[in-house]
Order: C-alpha cells, then sequence, then structure tokens
C-alpha cells in the first residue's frame, strides 16, 4: 500500500504542487466520499456554492471566538479556496452539514492534513452555528466524520483540538 501524501500545509501550497503526480497515485486508490449522512445530519463535500454560508458563519462572533477571530469575505474566499484545493489534492477535506428535516446549514466538519508540532497529522476539525450548540450535533457529526476516515478512507489516526473554552457545543 502506498503511504498517504505529505500534508498540505497552506502557507506552502504552491511549493506543494510538485508533489502532484505522487498524490494523485493515492488519491485514486481510496474511496472519495462526497456525500454521507448521519440520524439527524446530511453532509456534502464544500463547493464553491457553499460561500455565501462560510460567510455567514465567519461572521458569528461566538463561533469564531475559538477559530482565530471574524473573518472578511476576502478571508472566507481564500479559506474556501484553500479547502477546495484539499479536496482536490487529497479526496476528503471539510463537508457541510445540513438538518435532515429542513436543509438548514448546522455547520462543517472534515478530515484535513495538518502539521502540529513537528507531525503530520489528519485533523478532526468542526464548526456549528450557535442555534444548534447543545444537541449534541457535534458528537453526531464527529462519529460519522471517523467512521468515513477509518473505514472508507483507511486512516489511520486523527487529532482533534479544542480550547477548555469551547463547552457551548456539547
Amino acid at each position: 500500500m502506498l503511504q498517504p501524501p505529505q500534508p498540505y500545509y497552506h502557507h506552502d501550497f504552491d511549493k506543494s504542487l510538485q508533489r502532484t503526480n505522487i498524490l494523485s497515485i493515492y488519491i485514486m486508490q481510496v474511496e472519495q466520499v462526497e456525500k454521507f449522512s448521519s440520524d439527524r445530519l446530511t453532509a456534502s463535500c464544500l463547493c464553491a456554492e457553499d460561500f455565501s454560508i462560510l460567510c455567514q458563519m465567519h461572521q458569528e462572533p461566538n463561533v469564531m471566538a475559538t477559530l482565530n477571530g471574524i473573518r472578511s469575505d476576502a478571508q472566507t474566499k481564500q479559506y474556501l479556496h484553500r479547502n477546495l484545493e484539499h479536496w482536490q489534492r487529497y479526496g476528503y477535506g471539510l463537508w457541510i452539514f445540513r438538518d435532515k428535516t429542513n436543509g438548514e446549514f448546522v455547520g462543517r466538519g472534515g478530515l484535513r492534513n495538518i502539521y502540529v508540532d513537528g507531525n503530520d497529522e489528519i485533523e478532526l476539525a468542526y464548526a456549528l452555528m450557535p442555534i444548534y450548540w447543545g444537541k449534541g450535533l457535534v458528537t453526531e457529526m464527529a462519529k460519522a466524520m471517523l467512521k468515513v476516515g477509518f473505514e472508507n478512507l483507511e486512516i489511520a489516526q486523527v487529532v482533534c483540538m479544542t480550547l477548555t473554552t469551547k463547552h457551548h457545543n456539547e
């Protein structure tokens, strides 16, 4: 089995393009999961059409308090671009989560390659709109994403980071 590619670091994206051939071979060998669902949520891979809901999320002070602060539309556009490139590069990334009953935007979550303390890691990332806090949805999202990561994408381990001040979600 081929070894996973080196993580995508947004600060050196242009340099990492030199690894495209190796990455393409690896991506073809894993099952890309663009859509899945849990008991109360549907998930679909991030796409350009999600820009407006990401802008809404990135302007929400309570959400962004632990995610490096409010982002402008221009910053959100860069964020979207980086995460779309991550999908193209690895065959996984962020998903948009919606309520199964009404289709409303609940949040975003996913698996992203990052660099932490000198190590290449795959992060379980998530953010939820405040109206959905306290309903167990982060746990539901995390379980579904981990199932996809371990069973479909054959990811061996995942890290997740949060701040101790982040107690509203669960």
